[in-house]
């Protein structure tokens, strides 16, 4: 047995540039100062989408690591001071404890994790999303893992023919439930297909187990108990021999599909992949944005990234991606563009709903 690796994505907002769009580069600095200068990590990657700062880290501390929760939570609790003092919009606002508490799940930031074996070649792909929520990944992981019209791997590749198996949690409830593909996919899509509140949280290889993909699956609102932002989720997706190809894991992005967030976290919109320098989300707040960043791992170390979503032939997804933006946002107030009255309770519809209860009269 090799020495494995464990890679953690953890992200939060701790302030947007200027209002929900960007993230100030001087807390860009403050956190890559911070990683660097830490003993415990192998190698590590600080960059952003949207108002988002997404830490990529590795280690050999495992998942759930005390240490590592902790230099991310210091990490964003001085990003934290930083748009404070040039009075960021929102500063702060992934923070939703006092202090660190040893483990950072259930503190406002995001986190996926996964501890593996390096292969002779461990090529990951780091997927960021602004603007939306943890279902996101829903739709895109179904067509990586399950479908063989994005994935013929799963057709001729005689590692992946057998399939994989879903770990799906339910956010409400706090449970999970794990399903067998393809034998189960129609039961899995029952769930799947509510994005909202059932969340594809990792993936495996049949008969070995082996780790294929993972994500974060935080929900600010259900944490907070109040409207403080969409929760802008990270997946990480492992390549080749055995799982999708690179280009196997980019292909669901090729066509945008609707995802909860947007304006106010309120909305449905498209998904467009960009680039990271193009991932400031300005038109009615978006629409929402995903940002894929491809790794090359030896040894723990991370050498790219390969910025995947800034190649001309993801130029027609951003084209559709505007054109459904024009439609959707034509309705303005009205589902679907707004949300189902079951995602609205942190917003002003309880208070509205409660003012005028009196006036609501039997219908005879």
């Amino acid at each position: 047995m090799g020495k494995k690796i464990t890679l953690s994505v953890i992200k939060a907002d701790i302030g947007g540039f200027v209002g929900h769009s960007n993230v100030h580069p001087e807390c860009l600095e403050t956190a890559g100062g911070i990683l660097a200068g830490s003993p415990l990590l192998i190698d590590y990657h600080v960059t952003h989408v949207g108002d988002d700062i997404n830490l990529i880290m590795t280690h050999e501390l495992g998942k759930n690591s005390g240490e590592i929760h902790e230099l991310a939570w210091n990490t964003f609790l001085s990003c934290t001071a930083v748009a404070k003092k040039l009075k960021l919009y929102g500063a702060g606002q992934d923070l939703l404890a006092d202090s660190f508490s040893g483990n950072v799940k259930g503190m406002g930031p995001g986190v996926a994790e996964m501890e593996f074996e390096e292969r002779t070649s461990e090529p990951v792909i780091v997927y960021m999303a602004d603007k939306t929520e943890p279902g996101a990944w829903n739709y895109p992981i179904y067509k990586m893992f399950a479908d063989p019209f994005n994935t013929i791997g799963l057709i001729i590749d005689p590692k992946m023919h057998g399939g994989f198996l879903f770990e799906v949690r339910d956010l409400i409830d706090n449970k999970k439930v794990t399903f067998s593909c393809p034998e189960e996919i129609y039961d899995m899509l029952v769930f799947i297909g509510a994005p909202g509140r059932y969340c594809i949280k990792s993936v495996y290889q049949k008969g070995t187990n082996e780790i294929a993909a993972t994500s974060s699956t935080q929900r600010l609102n259900l944490m907070a108990g109040r409207y403080v932002g969409k929760d802008d989720p990270v997946l990480i997706v492992r390549c080749q021999s055995g799982f999708p190809a690179v280009g196997e894991a980019l292909e669901p992005f090729a066509n945008p599909h609707m995802v909860s967030g947007w304006m106010r976290g309120s909305h449905s919109g498209p998904l467009m992949p960009v680039s990271v320098n193009t991932s400031s989300p300005t038109r009615f707040d978006g629409p929402p944005r995903v940002v894929a960043l491809g790794f090359q791992l030896a040894d723990g170390k991370l050498h790219g990234p390969q910025d995947f979503f800034a190649d001309v032939s993801y130029d027609l997804a951003r084209q559709k991606a505007n054109e459904i933006a024009n439609y959707i946002r034509s309705m303005g107030p009205f589902e679907p563009h707004r949300l189902h009255l079951d995602e609205m309770e942190y917003t002003t519809m309880p208070d509205v709903s409660k003012r005028l209860k009196d006036r609501f009269e039997k219908v005879e």
